[in-house]
């Protein structure tokens, strides 16, 4: 029997999702590696014997292939921090995670709900630490911490969504925009305060880098300026900031802006409030204490409002929403979570969990 709805792109982002090559898709359902690639050319279909054993290879319901094709996320669509590093299979999962995210689970949630419009101006060409400071004043911030990047990003029509765990293991979080959409992925591993200075940084590659230019290592540096600037303000880190302040005081400091402690002596520099020889002699005694790896006092990590209330809605619809909702995106269970593992506060199908203040934009089901 010959399978006649088949999508070529579909099976070409399953295949990068899970790091395999032509080569071993076609070793693991035992073909040519030369028909892999017909069928992902779209010149050969497969038969629905060939299209169920790569469905159970690649983890995917064999409705996932025939669903309406899917552009393939290029490696220069956005902020792919280091990505020239990084071993094709784990790259081509990322670009692939990405794909499904942005062109089938937002496209559905979009389709359910009215989510907050995408209200980001435009820094191109600007100093990141003025751009910074023009942001702040915009979005009202004056020179007090911000309570959630996340949540502000969100209310500002960012969409914002989890790198899986194996993409988390080689991707600290990049940025692009697509559809008319700016998009965040955020690494779920990270500290509270290392995940709100990345969704600060992307925050910068969106805001400085919409046009794609400068990249590399400037624009790295860039977005890292413009996240410092953005989480502590020169006013307000000045004014609390004592003269020679000790490892003591920069961790109460710390805990003011929700940043870590590297990130605040880093900045301390930056605005001359300590001397070189200070910075080096603070840098020294956090490795020290091994506050590299592990923060004193770490905040929980930001969750999605967004996503808190999507699932809420989806629940209220009865028993099993959860699988039908992954049902109608052909995706399984693991791969629906793991594009909101550690955004959403409680199980998604679990009810409950701690309040949070509610985002600026808005957010309904549409009635279908």
């Amino acid at each position: 029997m010959t399978q006649t709805s088949f999508t070529p792109s579909r099976l070409t982002v399953a295949r990068m999702r899970r790091g395999l090559s032509k080569f071993e898709l076609a070793a693991a359902v035992t073909v040519h590696p030369k028909m892999v690639t017909k069928y992902e050319a779209g010149e050969h279909v497969p038969s629905q014997e060939t299209l169920s054993a790569i469905s159970r290879a690649l983890r995917f319901p064999e409705e996932f292939f025939s669903a309406p094709t899917i552009p393939v996320i290029g490696e220069d669509s956005g902020s792919f921090r280091s990505m020239a590093r990084i071993a094709s299979g784990h790259r081509d999962a990322v670009l692939a995670a990405a794909s499904i995210a942005i062109y089938d689970v937002n496209r559905y949630i979009e389709a359910k709900f009215k989510l907050p419009q995408p209200s980001l101006p435009d820094y191109g060409g600007q100093d990141p630490e003025t751009a910074a400071a023009e942001l702040r004043a915009e979005w009202g911030f004056g020179s007090r911490s911000i309570r959630s990047v996340i949540h502000e990003l969100e209310a500002h029509g960012v969409r914002v969504y989890s790198l899986s765990e194996e993409c988390a293991q080689t991707v600290d979080a990049f940025s692009l925009w697509a559809e008319g959409r700016p998009f965040v992925f955020l690494n779920p591993r990270k500290s509270g305060e290392r995940g709100r200075f990345d969704a600060a940084h992307e925050l910068g590659h969106l805001l400085l880098h919409q046009h794609g230019a400068p990249r590399g290592r400037q624009a790295e540096q860039e977005a890292n300026r413009f996240a410092s600037a953005l989480l502590m303000p020169h006013e307000g880190v000045v004014a609390a900031t004592p003269r020679l302040p000790s490892i003591g005081a920069i961790v109460a400091l710390k805990k003011s802006w929700n940043v870590s402690v590297g990130a605040l002596v880093h900045r301390l520099a930056d605005l001359k409030l300590i001397s070189e020889w200070q910075y080096k002699s603070l840098c020294i005694e956090i490795a020290r204490r091994g506050w590299r790896v592990s923060e004193p006092d770490s905040i929980p990590r930001e969750t999605s409002q967004v996503f808190r209330k999507v699932f809420a809605a989806v629940r209220s619809t009865g028993p099993a929403a959860r699988a039908r909702f992954a049902a109608d995106l052909c995706l399984s269970l693991d791969d629906l979570d793991s594009f909101v593992y550690g955004l959403v506060p409680v199980a998604i199908d679990g009810g409950g969990g701690p309040h949070h203040s509610q985002p600026g934009g808005s957010l309904r089901l549409v009635k279908r």
